[in-house]
């Protein structure tokens, strides 16, 4: 605990919101790519310490709800043969398809089972080799090598009966996607520092350059945090953009090169459908021809999905930074963790699911006090705050 708690320091917390106030002069909208970050900051409260001018815009970057919905159906309906063990990870079974999710796949008689690695798939595969047995690979870079690994080590054992329902996707491309779209309105990144401890930081001074833009890589914990809002806020203050590295305790510019190497071999780029975004080019992988055995869309026929999305679903605006949870009409009434209309309230990093669990249920605008210590830590106690 000792090396969480040290970045979880109110004291520290104060001096970093201190600096912050103390540098903005005019308004700055950031984007947190991770969705894990986003828990964090409503979590703590930290966007409601920030100055005014500072505003923090949620972006795609949960994996479960950028999942497009025609892989879910194909999961659904993959799920439902009786020949078949399908394994996710515990946070895929309640997220909406078309009709119905994998809970209800369960509870019709399908052999639905939560892993907690792909690992543990490939030895149920070589347990039952009369089943088919399929895992399902999403996620970001993040998850990608070990996925990759399982799919590896499936052909080195020749373990047929196992194989990969892939549907990860890529943090650059998906930059690039919103720095480009005409409604955008975001001036610097948080980099999501569990991707870069991956992939490294090589992709992205390009981008900060041609998008004229910050990008600063950090962590999850609320020191992380408000320090890559402090690096952010200084550079665009002086009008910098260039890739900033918050999070050296994790994070090499070089990322795991034995991790690269693996996704190298296994993996290659592909275009991808975001749920609520459309499709973005080379935002993903698929398994390559070497590997294309292995590959549950190649194994199973589930060609001709039809996919409808719910009408009173926002969640691909909020998934693009276009609107806050509470902008949406369904949120909280129509929509809850119980009851969820999207992905983003399904998922334990979804922004909707943050808002509702840390009760910030009003869509009203959020006053922000720019900072006497006392009024930092009066907002500190009422928000479940940072210490």
């Amino acid at each position: 605990m000792k090396y969480v708690e040290e970045f979880n320091d109110p004291e520290l917390a104060r001096k970093l919101l201190d600096e912050i106030h103390g540098t903005v002069t005019r308004p700055w909208a950031l984007m947190e790519v991770c969705g894990g970050q986003t828990h964090s900051i409503i979590r703590h409260g930290i966007d409601q310490l920030l100055p005014d001018q500072v505003e923090l815009i949620h972006g795609p970057g949960c994996p479960v709800c950028v999942t497009p919905l025609d892989m879910i159906d194909k999961a659904l309906d993959i799920a439902s043969r009786p020949e078949v063990i399908f394994c996710s990870f515990g946070d895929m079974l309640r997220v909406p398809g078309t009709d119905r999710d994998l809970f209800r796949v369960k509870s019709a008689g399908g052999d639905v089972r939560v892993v907690y690695s792909p690992l543990d798939a490939l030895e149920l595969a070589r347990r039952h080799p009369d089943r088919e047995v399929v895992f399902f690979g999403i996620g970001f870079e993040t998850t990608a090598p070990a996925n990759a690994m399982a799919v590896h080590q499936a052909r080195r054992l020749g373990v047929g009966n196992f194989s990969l329902l892939v549907s990860h996707v890529r943090v650059p491309p998906a930059i690039e996607a919103i720095m480009t779209a005409p409604s955008c309105r975001v001036q610097g990144f948080l980099a999501a520092g569990h991707v870069c401890s991956v992939m490294g930081t090589a992709e992205y001074p390009e981008l900060a350059e041609r998008h004229r833009v910050p990008i600063v890589v950090t962590g999850f914990e609320p020191l992380d945090i408000l320090e890559g809002i402090r690096r952010a806020v200084r550079q665009l203050e002086r009008g910098e953009h260039r890739v900033e590295n918050a999070y050296p305790r994790a994070v090499q510019d070089e990322g795991n090169p034995a991790a690269l190497r693996m996704i190298e071999e296994v993996f290659e780029v592909t275009d991808r459908n975001w749920r609520g975004i459309g499709r973005i080019s080379g935002s993903g992988w698929r398994l390559t021809e070497a590997f294309r055995a292995h590959d549950a869309e190649h194994r199973f026929d589930v060609s001709g999905i039809r996919t409808e999305e719910p009408g009173a679903c926002r969640s691909g605006e909020v998934l693009q930074g276009l609107i806050k949870p509470t902008e949406c009409e369904a949120f909280g009434t129509a929509c809850t963790p119980r009851t969820p209309l999207g992905a983003t309230m399904v998922s334990s990093e979804g922004a909707c699911a943050a808002y509702y669990l840390y009760r910030r249920l009003d869509s009203r605008p959020t006053t922000h006090s720019p900072a006497p210590l006392s009024t930092s830590r009066a907002v500190h106690k009422e928000t479940n705050p940072v210490g």
